[in-house]
């Protein structure tokens, strides 16, 4: 018995049948955001992928950031120029810990939109959910607002291989990076990765210098490389003595450096954070609300 083809009235059903299968399969179309909703997003890639508004962002003016003038006046220009539609580069603040890597990132978003009201959106993305970058810059694309993508405490460990979808990203592929995206991030580590995993590579490859500059190149694909480093006595005292004089703390100045003096050496450090909590502390011992 010959099969012959059925006609195409009876093949209608069925292939009507499999194409809803395959609707029911496909992941639903992630909404497209409403970027004029908050000056702040933080995004969530799963279970379904989306950027949640943040109401107030926890940014500290700019102009209380002491010790770190030439940081400051770099990212600021870089990041008001990018608010003002003109060329910008991605940027990594590099190094020491509590030095206002973090802060200086969010105090020049503020300090843009305060140039330019509405200007720039900053989004978060987490470390753990850095390989989904490609799919947030795929959503901002085409974009009317200007997006800070920003990664806070941006590291790699061995065996660790989302640093290759970060280089795509940083280089842009044949898509080139979306004009209305730059990507902002901070790390305690000067190339991203711990000193001993690349000191391992070169040792345990064949060829162990392509092995390096495979990991350490990744930090070359940031325009910007900033660095950060430990504050000496007098740019401590900077520091708190700024904020006492911004939130009128009722202290002496010599009264005052003593405390802070104090209370670092049982920190057993100075910097920027340490400084903003020694001054929290005193506020509150002081009786003084304070309002960041």
């Amino acid at each position: 018995m010959t099969d012959r083809p059925l006609p195409d009235h009876a093949l209608l059903p069925a292939l009507t049948r499999i194409a809803e299968a395959l609707e029911r399969l496909a992941p639903a179309l992630p909404p497209r955001p409403d970027l004029g909703a908050a000056d702040g997003f933080v995004w969530h890639p799963s279970p379904v992928p989306r950027l949640a508004p943040v109401p107030r962002i926890a940014a500290v003016d700019i102009l209380l950031l002491k010790g770190v003038e030439q940081q400051k006046a770099i990212l600021l220009e870089n990041t008001l120029r990018f608010a003002r539609g003109l060329p910008a580069n991605n940027a990594m603040l590099w190094g020491a810990r509590g030095m206002g890597k973090s802060s200086l990132v969010k105090a020049a978003h503020a300090a843009a939109n305060a140039e330019k009201p509405g200007a720039l959106a900053l989004i978060e993305i987490h470390r753990e959910d850095i390989r989904t970058l490609p799919d947030l810059l795929n959503i901002l694309r085409g974009q009317q607002r200007r997006c800070l993508v920003f990664c806070d405490d941006l590291s790699f460990e061995r065996e660790d291989a989302d640093y290759k979808a970060l280089k795509s990203v940083l280089d842009g592929g044949i898509e080139g990076r979306p004009a209305n995206v730059l990507f902002y991030a901070t790390s305690n580590r000067r190339h991203l990765m711990p000193r001993d995993m690349i000191e391992n590579e070169s040792r345990g490859a064949i060829h162990g210098q392509e092995a390096v500059e495979e990991k350490v190149s990744l930090s070359d694909r940031f325009g910007l490389w900033i660095g950060f480093h430990n504050c000496d006595q007098d740019t401590f005292f900077a520091m708190i003595e700024g904020y006492a004089a911004t939130f009128g703390l009722p202290i002496g100045p010599e009264d005052l450096r003593a405390a802070a003096v104090e209370w670092s050496v049982t920190r057993g450090a100075r910097s920027g954070r340490v400084a903003w909590q020694f001054v929290q502390d005193l506020a509150g011992r002081l009786g003084v609300r304070m309002a960041a």
